[in-house]
């Protein structure tokens, strides 16, 4: 094999599509977009519009409701948590508070505090200390030796 040889795989390699070049290009002229009318020109947002029919999302009715306090949970699951703590990044000899689970970079942030899911399994004795956790979070962390305690927020 020479250099000269040397080639790209079939089709690794395509040519960029100029539009209005010319109509030797085979898209040029009306550039690809056909003839007159709002599509063909720029600045076009059709989206939801239905020809002047009243469009969907305004036959329907509203319906639900966003509750404007709602807490935002940062959630993590029991099996992450015990991951943590096979690779070194968490001490299971001491509490680990939410304080400790974002140092260790297992949550970004705090939100409105952190909650504990049952995902997974845990093995280590672990003492944990957040916001909020599942009930089934709580007892398979009991069922591992550990400690799962819910602090209620006292500003509610």
């Amino acid at each position: 094999m020479k250099l000269n040889e040397l080639r790209d795989n079939e089709g690794a390699v395509r040519k960029k599509k100029r539009v209005a070049r010319g109509p030797g290009s085979g898209k040029g002229k009306t550039a690809g977009r056909g003839i007159k009318g709002q599509k063909s020109r720029s600045g076009v947002a059709l989206n939801g519009y239905e020809g002047g029919q009243m469009p969907l999302y305004r036959r329907l009715p509203k319906r639900g409701f966003t509750k404007p306090n709602a807490k935002s949970y940062a959630v993590i699951n029991l099996g992450l948590i015990q991951k943590f703590v096979d690779a070194g990044k968490l001490d299971a000899a001491q509490p680990i508070t939410e304080d400790v689970l974002v140092t260790s970079g297992l949550v970004r942030r705090k939100l409105d505090g952190i909650r504990v899911l049952a995902k997974g399994d845990v093995t280590a004795k672990l003492a944990l200390e957040v916001s909020g956790a599942s009930q089934s979070a709580i007892e398979a962390v009991e069922k591992a030796g550990g400690s799962l305690k819910v602090a209620v927020a006292a500003a509610e």
